[in-house]
């Protein structure tokens, strides 16, 4: 019995460090990505900016559950952090970590409460991520981070709303700034992240544990 115990022991800890290694792998090749930012001018204003950081935090999350993804998010902003700093006081750096949180806890709680786990379960988690997501964008966008970039930099709300009618000429305030903003623009780069990891789903699933 105590042999057993023992390299159950020895088990467990092989999985704990495996666990720990994934994480911070993901979490640093998630940082890497986030640096690598562009445009969509045709969507959003220019600081609104569209990264694929997101893809492994996702692969993490369908691998080791969303707690595991909770934390490679973590890891993706602090990596991001040392190596690029930050533009916007924080701000940006915190909504992007609850907005990735919102995305991938999700489609991980999903995936991995079904007992054989399909790409139709992915699909099911991934896209009730998206929206999620992009609800709670529109919101705090509109009734918090907004104001906070505009505090933080010194800028009036206005002159948001003004960036915001160049791109689509029915924003007249932060709400319609949400609504015609922010919410293409999270639709847009969630589903392609959604897209992206469905393509490449049958490459992962070797790693994906429970597969």
């Amino acid at each position: 019995m105590s042999e057993q115990v023992l390299k159950n022991g020895n088990v467990m800890a092989r999985s704990r460090t495996r666990t720990i290694a994934q994480v911070a792998m993901l979490g640093a090749v998630a940082g890497v990505l986030m640096n690598f930012e562009f445009p969509l001018p045709f969507l959003a204003p220019s600081f609104y900016q569209l990264d694929f950081s997101e893809v492994p935090v996702l692969i993490g999350s369908f691998a080791m559950g969303p707690v595991a993804g909770v934390l490679i998010e973590l890891v993706k902003i602090l990596v991001h952090l040392v190596t690029k700093g930050t533009m916007t006081a924080g701000v940006g750096d915190l909504a992007n970590f609850l907005f990735g949180c919102a995305y991938v806890v999700p489609a991980g709680l999903i995936y991995r409460m079904r007992h054989v786990k399909t790409r139709k379960h992915a699909v099911m988690g991934m896209a009730l991520g998206t929206v999620l997501t992009t609800v709670l964008a529109c919101f705090m966008n509109a009734f918090v981070l907004l104001p906070a970039y505009g505090k933080a930099f010194g800028m009036p709300v206005e002159a948001f709303i003004e960036m915001g009618a160049a791109v689509h000429s029915g924003v007249n305030n932060l709400l319609t700034f949400a609504v015609m903003i922010i919410v293409p623009f999270n639709l847009f780069k969630y589903t392609l992240t959604s897209v992206i990891v469905f393509l490449i789903y049958k490459r992962i699933r070797v790693v994906l544990r429970g597969d």
